[in-house]
């Protein structure tokens, strides 16, 4: 027999609980976390188990494919949101009886992004369930939908999987052990974003490039621009395994047909995400120094141990501590959709005038 959940890193104790919920689904569930820890994927995963009994491997990989005629995939309308409209036909979609089994399932892998109109036509479905459909919605957070839809899901948390977990996954997958804990690291606990940099040879250059920020910030506005735009372009050679799958993908359907703009679309969406995560990670290997900056000096263990110890006394602990918190703040305005290079620059140029 084969697993539903074969070949995902991490989660055990989240993958261990959505097999005793199969046995008795609720009428609908939200995954929530982080971007590209493994939400769409364990929901995928989920749907499987949901539709194929005895975890037949045929049905499952129709699933995971999104080809299951009882698994209704609901993207995005463009680039941006979910539609009224979508959410109306889904709602349709989703009291018809199932073609192959007992249930149906309806995913929303990119739920962030309903509209206030969507989640109310979605609502009345959600307050009066067919007893034969199973709805999963996936965001980066439970206040990115209208606490009315997010009240009636079962939430399940996802949190970062370990750099440890992480690396062992990609070293079973082929990858050269040292390269897997580099992309490991620089995924910030992110398996979707930790398999994209397995074959990115940049990415101990990404991880040395923010590790570098603290002893090159300074007093000067323009130099912390620099810095900026030099920090947000380290992210783009991570970003080539992406698109080059992507540009298999366009060349397999006509660019410009309606499936086609679909498939841009989405690709664009994509794209916006993993690049978002990169920002995020660079912030958080930032953050991470001035961490141990301060437990260098206090005797605490240090994370990154290639840092060379005489730079972690640049600054005192109250001081770093200080710093690693501008760091995080500036993770919040990138969260608040802040341009990466405006956010950076602001935090450089404090960084520098606190150094």
């Amino acid at each position: 027999m084969v697993s539903s959940f074969a070949g995902v890193v991490g989660h055990r104790a989240l993958v261990g609980l959505l097999e005793a919920e199969a046995a008795s689904p609720s009428q609908a569930y939200l995954f929530v976390g982080p971007a590209s820890v493994g939400k769409a994927t364990l929901a995928r995963r989920f749907a499987g188990l949901l539709l194929c009994p005895g975890a037949d491997s045929g049905c499952l990989r129709r699933v995971v494919a999104g080809t299951h005629p009882d698994l209704s995939l609901v993207e995005p309308d463009g680039r941006t949101s979910l539609t009224v409209d979508q959410a109306r036909s889904t709602v349709a979609r989703a009291v018809l009886a199932p073609v192959e089994g007992e249930r149906k399932v309806v995913l929303f892998e990119e739920a962030g992004v309903m509209t206030d109109e969507a989640a109310s036509a979605l609502l009345k479905t959600l307050e009066e369930p067919s007893p034969t459909t199973v709805f999963i919605l996936v965001a980066e957070a439970e206040h990115d939908l209208p606490p009315t839809v997010a009240s009636r899901c079962r939430t399940i948390f996802f949190g970062r999987v370990t750099d440890e977990e992480v690396a062992a996954a990609l070293v079973e997958r082929g990858v050269d052990p040292e390269q897997a804990h580099h992309a490991a690291v620089a995924s910030g606990g992110r398996p979707g974003l930790a398999l994209m940099l397995a074959t990115q040879p940049q990415v101990a250059a990404f991880r040395r490039a923010w590790l570098s920020v603290p002893g090159r910030v300074g007093s000067q506005p323009g130099g912390a621009f620099r810095l900026a735009e030099e920090l947000v372009a380290a992210a783009e050679p991570l970003l080539d395994a992406l698109d080059q799958r992507h540009r298999f993908e366009r060349d397999q359907v006509e660019a410009e047909g309606a499936l086609g703009r679909a498939v841009k679309e989405r690709q664009e969406r994509e794209r916006r995400r993993a690049a978002a995560a990169l920002h995020t990670t660079g912030l958080e290997i930032l953050a991470s120094w001035y961490r141990d900056a301060a437990a260098a000096q206090l005797g605490a263990e240090v994370r990154n141990r290639d840092v060379p110890p005489v730079s972690l006394t640049a600054l005192t602990p109250a001081a770093a501590v200080s710093a690693a918190g501008r760091v995080l703040e500036a993770v919040a305005a990138l969260h608040a959709n802040q341009r990466p290079e405006l956010a950076f620059a602001a935090l450089f140029a404090d960084l520098g005038t606190a150094a």
